[in-house]
């Protein structure tokens, strides 16, 4: 740890209550900061309740007014590099920024790298930044399941910046869009031809365009796509209908182009106010994660059932010899949950 943060040291005791984290986190201790999302990504009921508690407390903490920024694009299209760049700058004009980093992980062996720490090694040793690399697993959406958590539990911490570094696996990062305030969508230069080169579910959710990677043997290149992009997004309507989506040109190697994003996010987030739209968004965010939750939680104790999870078994057997359709066995399956339910 020491070539993360070597001035940090803290006096967090291993063994504290859920009352003693969450106070440790309101006091700016980074290792309870560590130790509380470590509980929010564990699946083991007791470290899940352990977080629960946390979360209560904290919830009536008040938090500083932070901005939340996903950043997402292919792998190799230099996310890390920018992140570390922008948020050395953020750093620099006083804010508190949080990374939260997305590895992918294998779907045979579900491990991932986890090597952000080491990719932002200047931006990680600096007092005002906390790099905090998670493993995607099999959640779909370039996130971890826990994101949204962590990002509660790092504005609770005092860090008003937080950038969120997705995976990058293609349409399913509307994840991250749902629960960050702006979305950037990073792109290579020449990418595809014009709209072909935009997929067009990402493209959808974007507020900003960056072309990175537009260096001394790219700028040609980078020029030719930027307004390629610029003439497919004419056709797109942003939700907030005074926003036309910026397409710029950026080098996260080189810092070009880092002030020109921030002036956009700015901009942006300034706008999202005046309309209305920043705090109803959240909301609505908030909202849908809570009937998301939910229905994780449903399934987590349907599948747990004994009774159901028999169930499911016989039905995949009858699946494999071919002597039900699917749509039969669903509808049993909903009648068997009903009963269950019903005499609990």
């Amino acid at each position: 740890m020491n070539h993360i943060n070597p001035s940090y040291r803290s006096k967090f005791k291993s063994k504290r209550s859920a009352t003693e984290i969450a106070k440790a986190i309101v006091e700016r201790d980074r290792f309870a900061l560590s130790k509380a999302i470590t509980l929010v990504e564990s699946s083991d009921p007791t470290k899940k309740q352990i977080s629960t508690e946390i979360a209560d407390y904290l919830a009536n903490h008040t938090s500083p007014k932070s901005i939340r920024i996903a950043i997402s694009g292919s792998p190799g299209v230099g996310k890390s590099t920018l992140i570390e760049k922008w948020g050395l700058q953020y750093v620099n004009q006083g804010h508190k920024v949080a990374v939260l980093a997305i590895d992918p992980s294998s779907s045979v062996t579900h491990g991932s790298i986890l090597g952000d720490k080491t990719r932002m090694e200047e931006l990680g040793q600096h007092r005002n930044a906390y790099i905090r690399p998670s493993a995607a697993g099999l959640t779909l959406g370039g996130v971890h399941h826990a994101t949204r958590e962590s990002i509660r539990l790092c504005e609770s911490a005092g860090y008003d910046i937080i950038l969120i570094e997705t995976v990058g696996v293609g349409q399913s990062e509307s994840m991250a869009a749902e629960m960050s305030d702006i979305f950037v969508l990073l792109l290579l230069p020449g990418a595809g031809d014009e709209i072909q080169g935009i997929k067009r579910g990402i493209v959808e959710l974007a507020d900003i365009v960056a072309i990175n990677k537009a260096d001394e043997d790219r700028i040609q290149l980078a020029t030719e796509s930027a307004k390629s992009y610029r003439n497919a997004l004419s056709l797109y309507h942003h939700p907030i209908l005074e926003w036309r989506v910026p397409v710029s040109m950026i080098s996260g190697l080189r810092g070009f182009g880092v002030n020109l994003l921030t002036d956009q996010v700015n901009a942006f987030c300034k706008l999202s106010k005046e309309k209305g739209k920043f705090d109803t968004k959240r909301i609505k965010q908030d909202i849908d994660w809570l009937y998301k939750t939910i229905e994780q939680e449903v399934g987590y104790l349907m599948y747990n059932n004994p009774n159901i999870s028999d169930t499911l078994t016989n039905f995949k057997s009858q699946i494999i010899e071919g002597k039900r359709s699917t749509h039969s066995l669903i509808n049993e399956l909903r009648s068997l949950i009903q009963r269950t339910y019903d005499n609990q």
